[in-house]
């Protein structure tokens, strides 16, 4: 079947250092997708499943392989279609031989599918002549009340598993309600899971990336949620179009004052090696802001050397 997208250059497969911005992209409409990867998200995710029609999920999935073929964008994930699916095994045999950066599971319902998803890009990537692991994972694991509940099941991880993704309007349909109120705020169960998962992050030391504003023109609402979801943790939020790039990576970059307050604790840190605490402008410094800073540090792309 003719390729309907253009494949510009060849793929590098490294992942970004931060996901403050991953941007989506049907992989059946081929305009969205070259808009998609000629913009200035940190990352773009090839839709093969919820933004195509069952009747398309083929076309999509050639389509998209042929472009991670001569792709030169780096941190190119796709999202393929849900374990329990026909079309699942047969996306991540197309899609591994590309190379993207990684693959996005959905309607991820607990450890199984994750370490189900392991050993498939295992053989994967040995039969595409790749290292093993060097495909990333991205799961969302909120899209049904069931997998809510499992958040606590989670133990160790797969190590290619990067993040884990808060999706509200799968959820809310699983709920059988709206998910926001008429203010644009998220209903109290879908608040309820959120935290959890966020949670269930920070304890496995991954990622968590908050769930996509539904108003690509709603730039004041966006900005909001946005700069909420960096204050409670969150590394980035899922984006629906490139519209929402430049609010969205504001609100994930440290300020200009959180960067140098950052700097003067990996500094004390640095001058007192044996010190448990210290003062910073008359403020007792212990070793949970060095942890702090650190996070601080990697949101704005820095690095420290303090051991």
């Amino acid at each position: 079947m003719k390729n309907h997208l253009s494949s510009p250059a060849r793929l590098r497969t490294s992942s970004p250092a931060r996901l403050r911005t991953p941007l989506f992209a049907p992989g059946d409409q081929p305009r969205k997708v070259e808009k998609a990867l000629a913009s200035a998200a940190d990352a773009v995710i090839l839709d093969l499943e919820d933004a195509v029609m069952p009747a398309n999920k083929v076309l999509a999935r050639q389509s998209v392989a042929a472009v991670l073929k001569g792709l030169e964008r780096p941190a190119t994930f796709v999202r393929v279609n849900p374990r329990d699916t026909e079309w699942y095994l047969a996306d991540l045999a197309a899609i591994v031989p590309g190379r993207p950066a990684g693959i996005m599971l959905p309607k991820c319902t607990g450890p199984e599918d994750l370490i189900a998803l392991d050993h498939h890009l295992e053989s994967l990537e040995t039969s595409a002549g790749l290292a093993v692991g060097s495909l990333a994972v991205l799961a969302l694991v909120t899209e049904t009340a069931a997998s809510v509940r499992r958040l606590d099941e989670y133990g160790a991880l797969p190590a290619r598993v990067r993040a884990f993704c808060f999706a509200a309007e799968d959820l809310s349909a699983d709920l059988g309600i709206s998910p926001r109120r008429a203010d644009g705020s998220l209903r109290a169960p879908l608040i309820a899971a959120r935290a959890r998962m966020l949670i269930a992050a920070g304890a496995l030391g991954v990622l968590a990336l908050d769930t996509p504003f539904p108003d690509p023109r709603d730039d004041e609402g966006l900005a909001r949620e946005a700069a909420q979801a960096a204050e409670d943790g969150f590394s980035g939020k899922i984006l629906i179009h490139p519209g929402q790039i430049a609010a969205t990576e504001a609100a994930f970059t440290p300020s200009a004052s959180r960067i140098d307050w950052a700097k003067a604790v990996i500094a004390g840190f640095a001058a007192h090696p044996g010190a448990g605490t210290f003062a910073l402008e008359g403020k007792m410094i212990d070793r949970p802001h060095l942890k702090l800073a650190r996070r601080i540090l990697a949101a704005a792309g820095l690095s420290d050397a303090v051991g």
